[in-house]
């Protein structure tokens, strides 16, 4: 299968594969979070949260058409938070592609619509709102994994705690589909009591003047353990484009567990390209759509940087 881009609404473009890809590795736009530049066709911009889940689920009904029947969909998503701003609307960060640090994101203006259910300050619920829609729609929800960011965006909040994760759900189009646990085990480190070092917890000394308490734990490398359903990977900015892209070691496993060497892995919201970069590290091939071919350049540079292969996870 050769790699190959497709550009256009997603929705569209879907309808053109020849081929099944094993699997989908994507992270669609955020609910009014950002303007990509094409306001009559891109997701993220509609007035109410439920217009933006519905599009998403007419995107993802299309993947599932073109996913083999062992496929999965592995789904990065975020939350929003509801603020009201009548008359002016709601400030959102204006999309840009750049191949310097000068090119800083304008402002372009929301509709300030009032949205019906939703208080000040509310947090949406949007993962959580498209998982069910997606598994009412047919998809099988298989796990919510959660993506434990060590440095995460600074934010000025003193009402409640910075937020410092994201959701990415697993789902599969068929009750049996493919997964290679095995391929993405992870090393388990614990701690056994034990030792010739006492520790004194309370930082007293018994009657013949030794340390009383517990021994020192010990760290101990023990065999591969089943992966864990929480995921601590570090934020890594891009220079060549001004928005959030996921880091190429949150999908590794993603790509590693849905996947064989050969199969197609397929991203319908491509961006700069992180998802096609790993698929090629790792021996797959990749299919793309993007709505904004002024991506191209950008993705077909990062991408070329990639060797074919590389070791395994």
């Amino acid at each position: 299968m050769k790699d190959l881009i497709l550009y256009g609404d997603c929705k569209d473009t879907l309808k053109q594969f020849k081929c099944k890809a094993r699997t989908c590795i994507t992270s669609p736009p955020y609910y009014g979070l950002r303007n990509y530049g094409d306001e009559s066709k891109q997701i993220g911009l509609e007035d109410t949260p439920e217009e933006y889940i519905q599009n998403l689920v007419d995107v993802f009904r299309e993947v599932r058409n073109v996913l083999t029947d062992d496929g999965t969909l592995w789904l990065n998503i975020g939350d929003s938070y509801y603020n009201y701003r009548p008359g002016k609307g709601q400030g959102l960060v204006k999309q840009t592609v750049s191949n310097t640090n000068q090119d800083l994101p304008s402002k372009c203006a929301r509709r300030g619509n009032k949205l019906e259910g939703l208080k000040e300050k509310d947090l949406i619920g949007i993962p959580w709102m498209l998982a069910f829609a997606l598994r009412a729609d047919g998809w099988y929800l298989r796990q919510d994994i959660i993506w434990h960011k060590p440095n995460p965006m600074p934010e000025s909040v003193k009402d409640r705690c910075t937020k410092s994760h994201e959701y990415i759900f697993l789902l599969s189009k068929n009750r049996n589909y493919y997964y290679d646990h095995e391929a993405i085990k992870e090393q388990a480190v614990g701690e056994r009591w034990g030792g010739n070092k006492p520790i004194n917890m309370d930082n007293t000394k018994d009657t013949n003047n030794q340390f009383s308490g517990l021994t020192r734990p010990r760290k101990m490398v023990y065999d591969k353990r089943n992966k864990r359903s929480v995921w601590k990977v570090a934020c890594k900015p891009y220079k060549g484009a001004h928005f959030a892209v996921y880091p190429p070691e949150l999908i590794e496993p993603c790509i590693l567990a849905g996947s064989q060497e050969g199969d197609v892995v397929l991203d319908p919201f491509m961006g700069s390209g992180t998802t096609a970069m790993v698929a090629k590290k790792y021996s797959r091939s990749y299919i793309g759509c993007e709505l904004n071919k002024d991506y191209a350049s950008l993705q077909t540079d990062r991408i070329s940087t990639i060797p074919n292969k590389l070791p395994l996870y």
